[in-house]
């Protein structure tokens, strides 16, 4: 599934490599707390994890890599080539499978199994039904202790990066769109805020255990600043991270994490 453009370019992104590490560190030690979170009260020390659209293996291969089976799911046969490539390089071939197919046709490409976790991480905003998707992952969890890792588009980021750019219409008609969508050449089909997402978990049976901002500055701060200052890089992970939990950067990051359960699971309350 293809990465949402970033439209935050115009402030001079930070640059990629190191700083990949940066867009993805909040998600990637939530996911990492509620794993073992869900290790210890099941008592399965390796888990069956799920990752649709999970593309060449940017969180399966990790969560792999802490002993757990991993099944992605992708309809491009070249990130499924990458995937094996990567999980081959990291020693994990074996915990990992790639399966082609698609989010809402799950259970036709995996069959009727259950996972204990299941990613979803950007992909809800590039299908035609989000809701009919969403069905789709929430019954291929685990009944009573599934856990689900949601990760979408928000429509915040969308338009606080239009309006930095000086695209103050764009920035407007994301703003009042019910898709968060900032006009007819925007790539991405849905945006979402974080009482749409809840209400969507709610609506196919999810309790939602924790929510959290990403990329609320990374996009923002120009590649130089963190490049060139001492400890620059660490101290806006740092920032991310103590932002990613409050709701006023929430509504203004790039994208929305959720974490949530089949049959109110506990799960940390806090990420």
């Amino acid at each position: 599934m293809p990465p949402e453009p970033s439209v935050r370019d115009t402030q001079g992104p930070v640059a990629p490599g190191p700083h990949t590490a940066l867009r993805t560190g909040v998600v990637w030690e939530a996911l990492r707390q509620a794993l073992a979170d869900l290790a210890a009260r099941t008592g399965r020390e390796t888990l069956d994890v799920l990752d649709t659209g999970g593309g060449s293996g940017s969180f399966a291969v990790p969560v792999a890599g802490l002993g757990h089976r991993v099944t992605v799911v992708d309809p491009s046969p070249d990130a499924l080539f990458a995937l094996e490539r990567r999980a081959a390089e990291k020693g994990v071939a074996e915990r990992v499978r790639g399966v082609q197919g698609d989010t809402q046709d799950l259970h036709e490409v995996v069959g009727h199994v259950t996972f204990d976790m299941v990613l979803c991480h950007g992909v809800l905003e590039y299908l035609d039904d989000p809701a009919a998707g969403l069905r789709a992952v929430a019954r291929a969890l685990r009944p009573g202790d599934g856990v689900l890792s949601l990760l979408v588009a928000g429509v915040g980021g969308a338009v606080l990066s239009r309006a930095l750019a000086g695209r103050f219409t764009e920035a407007r008609r994301a703003l009042g769109d019910p898709a968060g969508r900032w006009g007819d050449a925007d790539p991405v089909p849905h945006r979402f805020t974080v009482p749409q997402l809840a209400a969507l978990a709610d609506e196919v049976g999810l309790t939602v255990q924790a929510t959290q901002g990403v990329r609320v500055f990374a996009d923002l701060v120009p590649g130089a600043l963190v490049d060139t200052e001492p400890d620059a890089l660490q101290q806006l992970a740092r920032l991310e991270a103590e932002a990613a939990a409050l709701p006023a950067f929430q509504a203004i990051a790039g994208q929305l994490h959720l974490l949530a359960a089949t049959g109110g699971s506990g799960l940390r309350g806090e990420l």
